[in-house]
């Protein structure tokens, strides 16, 4: 397969998952509609969570502080200052990133499990501060009553569970596509690069520290955006939509999706959702036992995660392909499998060829 054949593929496929998510609201119940928002709401808050885990090697359980930060902002702003859907999403994304900037010495001078524990506590400390700040976030009954939003000015409030549903496609769709382009440019490279050999790098003359922080401050802008979708898909907020099994699950999706794959991330939430809500109901009590299962199955058939094995599998097609090539076809090779110009008689095959 060539690599314009890859591509066309990769984006067929894309263009393919678009249009059944833009056909979701059309072939489901209003109930299972809202179910399907707050599943693109904290598979956001996922993709967060693999920004740092797998590309800037911070494992966290603690990207619940800044989702919180950023819904609890929105609501306030909802309720007392403005309904347009806009003016709340940024101010989530401030919000999150706020959250983040405060709390990232605490997290980027650490390593592996340290980071783990210090952001469970920073998420742990927020559950519980907004449990107990009555006067702003309602203690643990929340805030409700949040009013519909008006996606941008000028256009009627989303009354539906419809279109709650699209304005949160659309928002996760921008958001997503956003953090692709930018990790695709050499500040992406220069991430990978100082999680895979961190001391390599900081020998070259990059300020490891410095990207590492504002990854982190990014990732918290991501929850905080989803904080606010939250508030645009339920119209309430309460402590318990943050608590450490929200973490908990999130950590697992991103694992059983791929840490370092953003699609992963969001395939991965989903089917730990999917499993929590709809598959344990047929199985009344039994939700951890299944989620453990799938964990265990999914180790042990994909250890690199739903987007590794995909992954593998493009190459072991590539790999075919190639070795299906004719002599005269082979990359470096003239007419009738002679060598080209400057590559020696009786080279050694390139790997993935045979002769």
């Amino acid at each position: 397969m060539t690599p314009a054949a890859r591509r066309w593929l990769a984006r067929a496929g894309g263009a393919g998952l678009l249009a059944v998510a833009v056909a979701v609201p059309w072939s489901v119940d209003a109930y299972t509609t809202s179910l399907f928002a707050r599943t693109l709401v904290l598979g956001l808050v996922g993709v967060s969570v693999a920004l740092l885990t797998g590309l800037a090697g911070l494992p966290t359980l603690g990207q619940t502080g800044p989702y919180a930060a950023g819904a609890y902002a929105s609501a306030l702003v909802a309720m007392h200052v403005s309904s347009i859907g806009v003016v709340q999403v940024l101010t989530g994304a401030a919000a999150g990133a706020l959250f983040a900037l405060l709390t990232v010495p605490l997290v980027v001078y650490a390593r592996g499990v340290v980071v783990l524990m210090i952001t469970l506590a920073i998420g742990e400390l927020t559950v519980t501060a907004a449990g107990r700040w009555t006067s702003v976030t309602g203690g643990t009954d929340g805030l409700a009553g949040i009013p519909a939003i008006q996606p941008v000015w000028g256009m009627a409030p989303l009354a539906s569970d419809r279109a709650r549903y699209l304005y949160t496609l659309v928002v996760v769709g921008v958001v997503i596509a956003a953090m692709v382009m930018l990790l695709r440019t050499p500040a992406g490279l220069l991430l990978r690069a100082s999680r895979d050999d961190e001391a390599r790098t900081r020998a070259s003359g990059h300020r490891v520290t410095g990207y590492l922080a504002v990854t982190f401050v990014g990732a918290g802008a991501v929850a905080g955006v989803a904080g606010s979708l939250l508030i645009t898909a339920q119209q309430y907020v309460s402590p318990a939509d943050f608590g450490f099994d929200v973490s908990a699950l999130l950590l697992l999706g991103v694992v059983i999706g791929g840490a370092a794959s953003i699609g992963g991330a969001i395939v991965g939430t989903a089917l730990v959702i999917a499993v929590r809500d709809w598959l344990s109901g047929l199985l009344p009590g039994y939700a951890p036992l299944l989620l453990g299962g799938l964990f265990v199955l999914t180790a042990y058939l994909f250890p690199r995660g739903v987007a590794g094995f995909s992954t593998e599998l493009a190459n072991l097609v590539r790999s075919r392909s190639r070795g299906r090539t004719g002599p005269g076809d082979r990359p470096g090779t003239g007419i009738q499998g002679r060598p080209s110009r400057g590559e020696p008689v009786g080279a050694a095959p390139t790997s993935g060829e045979t002769r």
